[in-house]
């Protein structure tokens, strides 16, 4: 349950920080993290549609916390560069 929730944050995570990205016109990370969004989500597509609704639950609260945290470290990679 561990790996789920971590690969959920880490594609949510991707996710919130490419829209920073795109909203600051950095164009290397946009892509970079574009990538990785795609390539993370061939893993948890297949995870999810074999697992129950706990694992939906667990994924889902994982996107949750990804999607802050994505938020808050874009932010501050676009201050320092």
């Amino acid at each position: 349950m561990i790996k789920l929730f971590l690969t959920a944050f880490a594609q949510v995570t991707l996710v919130a920080m490419n829209i920073k990205f795109i909203a600051k016109d950095h164009i290397i990370l946009m892509l970079i993290t574009g990538f990785f969004i795609s390539l993370v989500w061939t893993f948890n597509i297949k995870k999810i549609a074999l697992g129950d609704n706990s694992h939906r639950l667990i994924y889902a609260f994982g996107a949750m916390v990804g999607t802050g945290f994505g938020y808050y470290f874009a932010d501050y990679l676009t201050k320092i560069l």
